[in-house]
Parts: structure tokens; sequence; C-alpha cells
């Protein structure tokens, strides 16, 4: 990774990045399981979120001037309800969750080990917060959906590596709309949780 350029951002520094941040959403969330077929309008008002929140984090990677990867995290107090609301019914202290946005890697620069310092990233700066549980969510497709390349390969097993456990009673929705489609619909979110170790 020598060659590349790592840029962090908090809160409405966020803002300095936003089409490239957007770019590399819409292009990555294009493949199985997301199948998302974005636009820059829908992108911004997504991200605002993290714009308006002082404690959010966005780490961007560039090659020359070109945003390759990007990741962003958020106190899960100030994350969107559909994100809050499975902890909050759960008895959660919601307080002490810290919540991972995306990971998005353009496919030549993946096996470069930016998904592990994505997550280094992050985890460190729900350390600096306080916080002490780590959770993402993911998209659960049908399996025998015939839109789902034969070849491909989930990242369960990376996520277990990392400390992260699926947990099936929090689940929440999301919508967006498919490739091909103008509607949104919405799609099942499972959560996945890693309690940080004490340091």
């Amino acid at each position: 990774m020598n060659d590349l350029r790592i840029e962090v951002l908090r809160g409405q520094q966020i803002g300095q990045r936003l089409d490239a941040l957007a770019g590399l959403r819409i292009e990555v969330f294009r493949d199985w399981p997301y199948l998302y077929e974005g636009s820059l309008d829908y992108e911004r008002h997504y991200l605002r979120t993290y714009l308006d929140c002082a404690d959010s984090l966005a780490v961007l990677v560039f090659d020359g001037d070109a945003a390759i990867a990007a990741t962003t995290s958020l106190p899960l107090a100030a994350a969107e309800e559909a994100m809050r609301k499975p902890f909050e019914q759960a008895g959660y202290d919601v307080s002490r969750i810290h919540y991972f946005g995306e990971s998005v890697v353009r496919k030549p620069y993946r096996g470069r080990g930016l998904g592990v310092r994505f997550f280094n990233e992050r985890e460190a700066h729900a350390r600096r917060l306080g916080q002490t549980i780590c959770t993402f969510c993911s998209v659960e497709r049908d399996p025998n959906d015939p839109r789902k390349p034969a070849d491909y390969v989930g990242n369960d097993r990376f996520w277990h590596k990392r400390g992260y456990l699926r947990h099936p009673e929090l689940v929440t929705t999301y919508s967006w709309p498919d490739l091909g489609s103008s509607t949104s619909t919405d799609k099942r979110m499972v959560f996945w949780l890693r309690e940080l170790p004490a340091q």
C-alpha cells in the first residue's frame, strides 16, 4: 500500500470528499449482493448523516488523484432510526455502540489489506469515543436468486476472523432501488457485533 495515500476526515470535513465517497459507493454497490442503482442525489441525502455528526469518521484511499476505496463510521446514537431501533428494542445502551457504514474498494485494489486497515481505523475511532461495541449490518438476499454470480464468495469468514458475530435477532430493513429500477424496495439487513477487548 506504499503507493496509496490515506486521508482521514471527521464530521463536516467529509463534505470535502462527498462526491468521491458517493462515486465509490455507487460503483461498488452495483455488484451482488447490493445490486444498488445509485444516484448522486440519493447519496448526498444518505451521507448527510455523517456530515451532521461531529464524531463521524471517513477514511478514503487515493491512487494519485483517484479515490479507490473508502469507509465510514459514526456513533450508533447518531445513525438513522432504522439502524438504532433494533438495538433500542433489544435493550442495548446505544451510547456504547459504534456503527460501521460501508467499506468499498474498487476491484483492482482488493486483496491489498485495505479491509483490515478499515476495521482497524474504525475500531480505534470507537475506542477514542469511549465506545465498546462495534457493529455493522449486511444485506441478506435469497441464496437462490438468479442474479447471484456463480463464483460469489461472501465476507463472512473475514468478519469472523476480525471477531465479529452475526446476530440474527438484530434485524432491520433498508430501502434502495435495485439495478434497472427507479423504485426503492426494502431489503433485510442483519447486524454483526464485536465487543472490543479491554486494552
